[in-house]
């Protein structure tokens, strides 16, 4: 499988009519043969209602999803209702270099993975971690330093 065709496997756009978001790779995330620096598991996901770039040496497995978008929940109107009527909220994602998103799911709320960051199996990453740092669990939380 090539990686474009893996791409058109990971990458999805659930929310077209609200925005398409893009795909970046920072420059140093393909080496002189132009081949990917880094692993991405046919079995993950990247919604691109928002923007994500993506550093060299990152590893997303099997099951890995990154949300850039969440709805709106208020009031008593049915929720579709309120999705056709003000869309969705959508947030960009940056993943430094070096990063492992084990089968992790990234949420909304995540703006920034910095480097070095670990996320362990099943975890749920709701805040940001700090660079170089371990995180697992539901939601994640620390659990060690690299």
């Amino acid at each position: 499988m090539t990686f474009q065709e893996l791409l058109q496997l990971v990458v999805y756009f659930p929310h077209p009519e609200v925005r398409t978001g893009t795909l970046r790779f920072a420059a140093d995330a393909f080496d002189s043969a132009g081949r990917f620096r880094g692993c991405i598991s046919p079995g993950a996901r990247i919604d691109l209602t928002g923007d994500v770039t993506v550093g060299a040496h990152c590893m997303f497995g099997e099951g890995t999803r990154i949300l850039t978008h969440d709805h709106f929940h208020r009031g008593r109107e049915p929720l579709l209702e309120l999705q056709k009527r003000v869309g969705v909220k959508w947030r960009n994602k940056t993943i430094g270099s070096d990063v492992w998103l084990h089968d992790t799911i990234v949420l909304f709320q995540v703006e920034n993975i910095p480097d070095g960051v670990v996320v362990g199996a099943g975890s749920v990453l709701t805040k940001e971690p700090g660079a170089y740092e371990v995180w697992g669990g539901n939601p994640a939380r620390k659990v060690g330093e690299r």
